[in-house]
């Protein structure tokens, strides 16, 4: 790091690619200009900004262009090279919309000379077009991108890791530092139980509880120990439907149990026995999927339940059919009132957490693949056979997969579908997210340099 304990950033690419909007949505203010025409930010731009826990200095530049040496693109390219210089680690943005082009070619290559940490960002990542443009990232040789959205905030949990890795390698970080706690938040409707069941957990009245919903305004952050490991709890505030969160007050603590959700790597969604599953708490908990983070369902009350084992059997049967993008997520029984059940919800977020973050290999991958294949071939669509290659995971946090295929916009949902339900089966990966993404072609990776980042 530099000669002061704050970790350096900068955020570097060619002109456009959302360099001031990343910057802006990192500082959480509207410090930088953001306009659709190229070279608007033409000086370095420094703010203190903030990913969950993580503070550090942002630093937006200017975008690399080509130019003569007098050239204004040339200066400005000059004051982003003495800003890749001055940072611990710089942000490498690309256009996932757009693609990469021969210009993001040339500057990687002479980001990777220069030997410095980079980064690689690929922005306007929303949406499967974009998810799928941000795999091209790959051949630039800078390892694994991290695919986000800068404007909706998508993805941005992803990056924080990424940026903590180099604060706990970091000379003067302790080894304590280097155990990163496993950040928990505990979500659901108003008035479920959350803060009860927070506080049973850590044996102690720290969140104010009671009958009345909406107690909990802030999502509070709580340092806990179980078993000999670190977790970090983040009770939040009951998330409503749009139409029934009224005061501004509430809509700011709505969106800062969002904003917990997106920095969580294990979500705790508590629902009432007395009214399981029902629609917000489906919509929590297809939020919390789309976000891409590992999910624990909490059945609170369980205490005040006569039928235990016919109710477990009829909420299995139910999340099945109701979350099927969840498949196999693990519902606990629990009571935050006498502490029933919570070892089990604790062994639960730390199984989901592992499964979260696993990483298969890629000849395990083509093995499953060729049996599933073998078991039920893809379809014939329009009278041609469609041809499924090669598979290989690409990152975690969540498993995220791509299949490459002679037509990918031919394959059936249904066939997808199987594919995925198959990877959670052979792999343990059961309630996990998972991301599989279709490309046209041959493994495009054989030979190449520039790995997953590591």
């Amino acid at each position: 790091m530099s000669s002061g304990s704050t970790l350096r950033v900068a955020i570097i690419g060619r002109p456009n690619v959302g360099k001031s909007t990343l910057f802006n949505r990192l500082v959480g203010k509207r410090l930088a200009l953001v306009d659709d025409m190229p070279g608007v930010t033409r000086d370095r731009r420094e703010g203190e900004a903030r990913l969950g826990d993580l503070t550090f200095t942002a630093i937006d530049t200017a975008g690399l262009d080509e130019g003569g040496p007098e050239s204004l693109a040339a200066r400005m390219r000059t004051q982003t090279e003495a800003a890749v210089a001055a940072a611990d680690v710089s942000l490498f943005v690309v256009d996932s919309r757009s693609g990469i082009t021969p210009l993001d070619k040339h500057f990687a290559t002479l980001l990777r000379e220069t030997g410095r940490p980079i980064i690689l960002v690929a922005n306007k990542s929303e949406g499967r077009a974009g998810t799928a443009g941000a795999l091209e990232a790959f051949e630039l040789g800078l390892g694994e991108p991290i695919a986000i959205s800068a404007e909706h905030g998508q993805g941005i949990g992803e990056l924080q890791d990424a940026l903590a890795s180099f604060v706990r390698l970091a000379p003067e970080t302790s080894e304590a530092d280097a155990a990163k706690p496993i950040q928990i938040a505990v979500v659901g409707r108003p008035n479920a139980g959350k803060s009860t069941l927070i506080n049973m957990l850590i044996g102690e009245d720290r969140l104010l509880t009671g009958p009345e919903a909406g107690i909990t305004r802030d999502s509070i952050a709580i340092d806990w120990t179980w078993r000999g490991r670190s977790f970090r709890l983040h009770d939040t505030a009951g998330l409503r439907r749009k139409s029934r969160v009224d005061s501004k007050l509430e809509k700011l603590a709505v969106a800062d149990g969002l904003r917990a959700v997106q920095y969580a790597e294990v979500v705790v969604l508590v629902i009432d026995v007395e009214t399981p599953l029902e629609k917000q708490d489906l919509q929590i908990a297809d939020l919390v999927e789309q976000e891409g983070r590992a999910l624990v369902i909490a059945v609170d009350k369980w205490d005040l339940v006569a039928e235990r084992q016919k109710l477990r059997n009829e909420l299995n049967e139910e999340a099945e059919r109701l979350l099927p993008q969840l498949s196999g997520v693990a519902l606990v029984p629990v009571s935050g009132l006498t502490g029933e059940g919570l070892d089990r919800l604790m062994e639960a977020v730390v199984k989901a957490h592992a499964a979260w973050n696993q990483r298969v290999t890629t000849g395990r991958l083509n093995r499953w693949l060729g049996r599933m294949i073998e078991r039920h071939p893809p379809p014939a669509v329009a009278g041609r056979r469609l041809k499924l290659r090669y598979l290989t995971q690409t990152k975690g946090r969540p498993p995220t997969f791509v299949a490459f295929c002679s037509r990918p916009d031919a394959l059936p949902e249904a066939y997808r579908r199987y594919l995925v339900n198959g990877l959670r089966q052979e792999f343990g990966l059961r309630g996990t997210p998972i991301r599989l993404i279709l490309r046209k072609g041959d493994n495009p990776f054989s030979g190449r340099a520039g790995g997953s980042r590591t």
